[in-house]
């Protein structure tokens, strides 16, 4: 078992090392620690803030010192943490593929060699596990893109991609939160805002929750809009592996 490793990241943050791979075992060994921090309530952390292989936690110096909080997380990482601790959530996303909202999904198609309704079928049929969010607040770094459709990004970046734009980027799948400059291909748009400022908790999901990605038609995206800009839109929510 790869050692963890605590250094330190400035005056008020520390900074854990999980291992140096990129997988789906030491993301779900970030987040159950994570809830296990939570759970602790663990005097003077401020946030928590997970990567791909680390996990970066800033702290109040007023209130506790590097040392302490270093000999307290030791003591924690020590500890069998079970992963049933930290249930993922797995969060139905509805796209409509294609046309108007999805104009690079032929591009995509056709660099696979397959048509544009296999390259639904193939984008719509995983859960994708949420490794870390950044670049965008609410932006999700995606695991598990099916090789097959992986894309290489525009030459020409778009000055304005929609937020809720369903992109591809190399090997990567994800949302645009935000009206943004991007150089990913799109294959699809979802009314779901996934970061809402104006929502209680403003980003819909966080590390460690998995996407899945729901075609819809163009009649249901319209209809689904307009719930989510009345606010009775409830995303769909379910338990992985239940």
């Amino acid at each position: 078992m790869e050692e963890m490793k605590i250094h330190t990241a400035g005056d008020s943050s520390v900074l854990i090392e999980f291992g140096q791979e990129i997988s789906p075992e030491i993301n779900a060994k970030i987040t159950a620690f994570v809830h296990l921090m939570k759970a602790q309530h663990v005097e003077g952390v401020k946030d928590m803030i997970p990567a791909f292989t680390s996990l970066l936690i800033n702290y109040d110096p007023r209130v506790v010192n590097y040392g302490a909080l270093k000999e307290r997380l030791e003591k924690l990482l020590k500890l069998e943490v079970s992963q049933e601790t930290a249930p993922s959530r797995i969060f139905d996303i509805p796209v409509c593929y294609g046309g108007e909202y999805g104009p690079d999904l032929e591009n995509i198609a056709m660099h696979a060699n397959l048509s544009t309704q296999e390259v639904i079928d193939i984008h719509s049929s995983e859960d994708y596990l949420i490794y870390m969010l950044g670049f965008l607040p609410g932006f999700s770094y995606l695991g598990g893109l099916d090789e097959r459709i992986h894309t290489p990004r525009l030459a020409n970046p778009r000055i304005k991609i929609p937020a809720g734009s369903v992109g591809i980027g190399g090997s990567q799948t994800g949302i645009y939160p935000l009206d943004s400059p991007g150089g990913w291909q799109l294959l699809g748009l979802t009314p779901v805002k996934t970061y809402d400022p104006n929502r209680e908790i403003p980003i819909l999901f966080e590390a460690g929750d998995y996407i899945h990605f729901v075609p819809v038609t163009e009649k249901d995206f319209l209809e689904i809009k307009e719930q989510v800009n009345q606010g009775t839109y409830e995303c769909v929510i379910r338990q992985k592996g239940v």
